[in-house]
């Protein structure tokens, strides 16, 4: 009896040995030769996935139509890219690429391939060169053009915009599969309308055949004139949810969800030209919507 009563006791200072040893174990964060597999194996800790979108980009390339370029912003009548919202270098615009790259960066690596009066159907030739240059980054910002036409029959129909804004992701995919995209909203042509019409220099302006399907007849309150309005607006929020729904197809592009249309501006934001492209101020406010947008964790959803 003495002798298994001393075995009992021996096999239980085992087993209280084995639970104090696994205790201190779990005290000091497991084994230290590192946590095993199944089958004995080391395991290997599992590196952090990469982001897919990069918040610093080293280099730029803008697309796009007349307020990419700057027109009106400096001189009347004239493209004027150094205070672009993009790509641009004045100081007190503070673009995008410099924002990015600083001022030297920008300088070096930021390119503008925006053509005044440029339309969706432009955008794939204007995106092949852009390419060429290998940017980390293309800016997207068109379809204004495509509203802006002599009649409300004239504008760019929403399925041809779908396909020409299609084609050109799939012409940079072929080119540069892993280059990110940010596109910008249309903006609000018909907040437009309601800023300039306050100003008689803009309405005289506006009559030269600034984009007539809105801003013709600027006093005209009539039913013929607000449906022609609303129909181009109806149209310009049409073309801002295909350039959502596109982009969301790219895990790489980013659509600015729709700050740009929403961003209430006023006459100091105009340019005091023509009262319809941005002042160096509304280039300055562009830049500041893209910089947060670009730079966020998350896209806007």
């Amino acid at each position: 009896m003495r002798n298994r009563r001393d075995r009992t006791r021996a096999v239980l200072a085992v087993v209280a040995a084995a639970v104090l040893g696994a205790a201190g174990c779990d005290a000091s964060g497991g084994d230290a030769a590192g946590a095993r597999d199944e089958s004995g194996t080391a395991a290997k800790a599992k590196p952090s996935p990469t982001p897919v979108w990069d918040r610093s980009p080293s280099s730029v390339a803008a697309v796009g139509d007349s307020i990419t370029r700057g027109f009106d912003a400096c001189t009347v009548l004239s493209d004027c890219p150094e205070v672009s919202w993009a790509t641009g270098t004045e100081a007190s615009v503070d673009s995008l690429a410099v924002r990015l790259l600083g001022e030297t960066g920008a300088a070096e690596r930021g390119w503008n391939y925006a053509v005044t009066g440029a339309r969706m159907a432009d955008l794939p030739a204007q995106i092949s060169q852009a390419a060429a240059r290998k940017p980390q980054l293309v800016t997207v910002m068109v379809g204004a053009n495509d509203a802006c036409r002599a009649s409300t029959a004239a504008m760019t129909s929403v399925a041809d915009f779908r396909a020409d804004f299609e084609d050109s992701l799939r012409t940079l995919r072929r080119a540069l599969p892993k280059t990110q995209v940010y596109v910008a909203s249309v903006p609000n042509l018909k907040r437009l309308w309601s800023q300039g019409r306050t100003n008689p220099m803009g309405k005289a302006v506006w009559k030269l055949g600034i984009c007539p399907s809105m801003l013709a007849d600027a006093d005209s309150l009539d039913s013929a004139a607000t449906a022609r309005r609303d129909t181009v607006q109806g149209r310009v929020e049409a073309y801002n949810k295909v350039l959502e729904q596109v982009c969301a197809t790219d895990e790489r592009c980013r659509f600015d969800g729709g700050a740009v249309y929403d961003y209430r501006f006023g006459t100091d934001q105009l340019s005091h030209w023509d009262w319809f492209h941005p002042s160096k101020d509304g280039q300055a406010q562009l830049a500041a919507i893209a910089y947060r947008r670009i730079t966020a964790r998350e896209p806007v959803t």
